[in-house]
């Protein structure tokens, strides 16, 4: 189906943060699959562990017990201090367990419309609640109607959701990106999440952070919701978790954690032992070569070097970042600049139409770094030039 439009390139192979095309070409990657391969390509522990469990187990579904499961499952409540997790295979069905776990509270609670406040700008996923979830009329449209069950609020602005509170009785909890991806890496302002924190508790909402971007390290924390020393009562992760095997999870703690019983929900694929053991060794090999700490340090080394070459261009708007979450927002749209460094042998993205979004895997040294700054400010500056109002 014709639903994607990919680049003229094909990846045969990859190694770090090295792919080559089926030409022999070399590319240095600073996308990572979308934030997936935080641990770049083909990485020793990830690939052993994929092929010894491959020659083992790969599947037997959720019927029976599963080891791998149960230990991948401990680990992630030990780094993020959830009570439990529910596994799926990807962000948008982890997003459907957590929307699930909110309609149960609210059912719960005795109310018979339960509502999720939601965000402009927001990036949930493609099935109808997600989607609907999402704050992006252009992937909507066509596809109505929506789902009920959602109200919509400016990102980044607690009044709006303390309006909604006072108006809506059926609200059950808010559901928000600590950073946008999609969105164009906006990051909230720094008390965001301690006042939807707060908000929430005062309310007696779930507060439901979508960290399938922002997790595993990627913003220089294990999760991005550390940064403000907060608990979610549901988070949802996916992307970096498999380094590119397809995994989803929904943690939850506190009474979200009690509330699916046998039949409410399930995966047949969701944690099995491939997909399971996969997340195990990224997990361990984060934690062993102290990747959050490196996610954190290359982050700044990024952002101190776009500033040095871009800060001053007339038609750059805003150089901005978190850990490896990074963004260059020019004035008028630059979607362009992918296929341009694509020509130059770099992998990069526009998002929002005109924010040059940048996800490096966190194993890139210093040296592809600079090879990055440069291609994409040389690129930058050209396009602006060539483009100048």
């Amino acid at each position: 189906m014709k639903n994607y439009a990919p680049l003229p390139v094909t990846f045969t192979h990859g190694e770090g943060a090295l792919l080559w095309d089926s030409n022999g070409k070399e590319y240095l990657d600073a996308l990572g699959g979308i934030a997936v391969c935080a641990l770049g390509h083909a990485h020793p522990e990830v690939t052993q562990a994929i092929c010894d469990q491959a020659g083992k187990l790969v599947h037997t579904s959720n019927i029976y017990q599963i080891e791998v499961q149960r230990q991948l499952a401990d680990k992630l409540c030990e780094l993020s201090d959830m009570d439990n997790v529910f596994f799926s295979n990807s962000g948008a069905e982890a997003n459907e367990a957590a929307i699930k776990l909110a309609r149960l509270y609210g059912h719960n609670k005795g109310i018979d419309s339960p509502t999720l406040i939601v965000t402009d700008g927001s990036f949930h996923g493609r099935t109808l609640a997600t989607l609907t979830a999402t704050g992006n009329r252009k992937i909507q449209a066509g596809f109505e109607p929506l789902v009920s069950g959602f109200v919509r609020a400016p990102y980044n602005d607690i009044e709006a959701i303390e309006n909604i509170g006072q108006n809506n009785k059926k609200v059950v909890g808010v559901m928000v990106e600590p950073i946008t991806g999609e969105g164009g890496i906006r990051i909230p302002d720094r008390d965001y999440l301690t006042k939807l924190r707060a908000l929430c508790d005062q309310h007696g909402w779930l507060l439901i952070l979508d960290e399938i971007q922002t997790g595993m390290g990627r913003t220089g924390k294990w999760f991005a919701h550390q940064h403000n020393q907060i608990q979610p009562d549901i988070m949802t992760l996916a992307k970096a978790l498999g380094n590119g095997v397809p995994i989803g999870a929904c943690l939850a703690r506190g009474e979200a954690s009690t509330l699916f019983k046998p039949g409410h929900h399930g995966s047949t694929y969701g944690g099995n032992p491939l997909a399971g053991r996969a997340a195990l060794a990224v997990i361990e090999s984060i934690e062993k070569n102290n990747y959050v700490k490196r996610a954190a340090e290359l982050g700044d080394y990024f952002l101190n070097g776009f500033n040095q070459k871009l800060d001053q261009i007339e038609g750059v708007t805003d150089i901005r970042g978190k850990g490896l979450m990074l963004a260059i927002e020019l004035e008028q749209p630059c979607a362009e600049l992918v296929k341009q460094s694509l020509d130059n042998g770099l992998l990069i993205n526009v998002t929002a139409g005109n924010v040059i979004r940048l996800l490096p895997p966190y194993i890139m040294t210093n040296e592809q770094a600079d090879i990055v700054i440069e291609s994409v400010s040389n690129a930058v500056i050209a396009f602006l030039l060539n483009n100048k109002k």
